[in-house]
């Protein structure tokens, strides 16, 4: 019974002892005193709000003083002023000193003017906006990179260089370009000379290309270059030769040049087009050195589309047509260097989905006469004929570049034919009994391979 006793005073003792040794838990942290419903309070910067509390406050501070200040109106109401973008606290106390609420103070930026002046310049526009410390945030879809524009440059004036854009723009926005090149030339040149004759044994008198000869009348006839008609008659008398000869040349020229490059692009983003070749060109370097550089010529095309709104287009575009001029060659250290004869457009417009306009023109008209002739015997009515010679040459030229724009979309591959699809290799059969170079295609693909090539390739047009 003894050692019962001491046991339990043992134990009643050791319970004392822990019972006045402090709490670990609560020496490991503090508890958070909750009371009322959080919520948060919107301030629009440099401006001021009146909040009233549902019970009587006997104490209000503010965590951060440089984003909101805070004054009592009377002890249920409260005016903040928003000063600087950020977060903080608003904490009530009552009396007692106990909590009653804490209140998350928000201050931003005041876009609310900003909204009304969008909503008067892009009423159509679903353009969100939103806050951001102490800038502003787009969001959206917009029709038009233009449209895009004006709101980023309508916000930088609330926002200097605090705009995010995370607008997106809709609508089509692939362009097609169509450039046609159309000239013609025309070139027509006649001339007529005639050259006389007279000489005896001890006299001669030649005009014109009687003059190529050596001895008078005995000469061979010798006609000026590029004649392709000559008359020639002659009589004596006596001892006495005479003769004349007429010549004539008429010449005519057409010539019809067209280019038609097609070339797609993303708006806003530039797109280069080459059909033709790189000619060579010696250039001289030091030391004697000659180095080799290639002049690009051929079909080309330059461009930037622009969707600025809905289906206006900007263009920015440079066009060219070249080719090498063998006529105009230089020689050079021993090189022979050709000329290039190139017709180029650069410029800007603008024009809408399907309209065309005619970017550059050019009428070249050129008009060259001569008139040869003996001295005074020229000017002798109707027998001065015989010693005069005149030539005339006239050069019409006309260019026409128009371009032709379209909002393009993309489709499946097997909606198209290929130039390639009309040719198929003939079998030893077809080529060496029959001479055929070619043979049809067969199927689906013989059918797109018989249809003609109208219409546009790679996109399709809306």
């Amino acid at each position: 019974m003894s050692f019962g006793r001491y046991f339990a005073a043992a134990l009643t003792g050791l319970t004392l002892f822990c019972a006045s040794l402090p709490d670990a838990t609560l020496a490991q942290g503090i508890k958070v005193v909750k009371k009322g419903t959080n919520s948060i309070l919107d301030v629009p910067m440099n401006r001021a709000v009146v909040v009233e509390a549902d019970v009587p406050f006997a104490e209000l501070s503010i965590a951060n003083p440089g984003i909101a200040d805070i004054s009592s109106l009377s002890d249920r109401t409260i005016y903040v002023l928003g000063k600087s973008p950020g977060m903080t606290t608003l904490t009530l106390l009552d009396g007692s000193g106990r909590l009653i609420t804490n209140v998350d103070v928000r201050v931003a930026a005041d876009v609310t003017e900003f909204k009304q002046r969008l909503q008067q310049i892009l009423p159509n526009e679903k353009i969100e906006v939103r806050t951001a410390n102490d800038g502003i945030v787009l969001s959206g879809n917009v029709s038009s990179s233009q449209r895009l524009q004006r709101a980023m440059d309508l916000a930088e004036r609330y926002a200097p260089d605090r705009v995010s854009n995370l607008m997106t723009v809709g609508g089509v926005q692939q362009v097609m370009l169509k450039v046609r090149f159309a000239e013609m030339q025309r070139s027509v040149s006649k001339s007529l000379g005639s050259s006389v004759a007279l000489g005896t044994d001890r006299v001669a008198g030649e005009t014109g290309t009687w003059l190529l000869g050596d001895n008078g009348l005995g000469n061979p006839i010798q006609t000026q270059e590029d004649t392709v008609g000559a008359l020639f008659f002659g009589f004596d008398i006596g001892s006495v030769e005479f003769g004349v000869l007429l010549e004539a040349l008429e010449q005519k020229g057409l010539v019809r040049t067209l280019a038609e490059p097609n070339l797609s692009a993303l708006s806003g983003q530039e797109a280069n087009f080459l059909a033709g070749g790189e000619y060579p060109i010696p250039v001289a370097q030091e030391e004697g050195a000659i180095s080799i550089e290639f002049k690009p010529f051929g079909i080309e095309l330059n461009f930037v589309p622009r969707v600025v709104d809905g289906d206006l287009i900007n263009l920015e575009l440079k066009a060219a047509v070249s080719a090498i001029d063998t006529t105009n060659s230089v020689t050079l250290n021993g090189f022979s260097i050709n000329a290039f004869s190139r017709r180029e457009t650069s410029t800007t417009v603008e024009l809408r989905d399907g309209e065309s306009f005619a970017i550059a023109g050019l009428i070249e008209d050129q008009f060259l006469d001569n008139a040869a002739q003996v001295p005074w015997l020229g000017d002798v009515p109707v027998l001065g004929a015989l010693f005069r010679s005149a030539d005339f040459e006239r050069n019409q030229s006309e260019l026409v570049i128009i371009v032709s724009a379209h909002l393009v979309t993309p489709t499946r591959g097997e909606a198209f034919s290929l130039p390639t699809d009309r040719i198929k290799p003939p079998s030893e059969k077809n080529l060496f009994l029959f001479g055929r170079t070619e043979r049809v295609q067969k199927g689906a693909a013989g059918e797109v391979a018989n249809q003609d090539f109208d219409g546009s390739y790679g996109y399709l047009l809306d």
